[in-house]
């Protein structure tokens, strides 16, 4: 089981205060209390990542509706792994995670998107950031 890291659930909390809003300033949506009574515990508990298991099903699901809202794949459509690189140059995925994508849960798709993140070495990040901008391409 993958872990789920704590700048994601601050994302999550930052897209339902946008969607939610407090009427007063201090009553929270019941997905923002979720997700920040999850992050509150981990900042007491100076934790970078929470385990998908122990996770509280009212904060699991507030936290999957953000995940639906990002982009599902880091592919910008060059796929240096299909010319035998065990690490794509263009998504900065491996081999291995480019083939295990499709089966993956939200979870682990997110720590593998936290990786190429945080290293920022593939083309999406540099030289091809406008194609990961666009999206996918529409099917022909």
């Amino acid at each position: 089981m993958a872990a789920l890291h704590i700048t994601d659930i601050e994302a999550a909390i930052n897209y339902w205060r946008a969607r939610k809003p407090s009427p007063d300033g201090v009553t929270l949506a019941p997905e923002i209390r979720a997700l920040a009574e999850v992050y509150a515990l981990m900042v007491y508990f100076h934790e970078e990542e929470a385990d998908q298991r122990g996770f509280p099903p009212k904060a699991m699901d507030a936290w999957l509706a953000w995940y639906e809202s990002t982009p599902d794949t880091p592919c910008i459509a060059i796929c240096s792994t299909s010319q035998g690189d065990e690490l794509c140059k263009g998504c900065g995925r491996t081999f291995e995670e480019v083939q295990l994508w499709p089966g993956m849960d939200p979870v682990e798709k997110r720590a593998t998107w936290r990786r190429i993140t945080v290293e920022g070495s593939a083309w999406r990040f540099n030289r091809y950031a406008e194609r990961a901008a666009e999206g996918p391409a529409e099917p022909a």
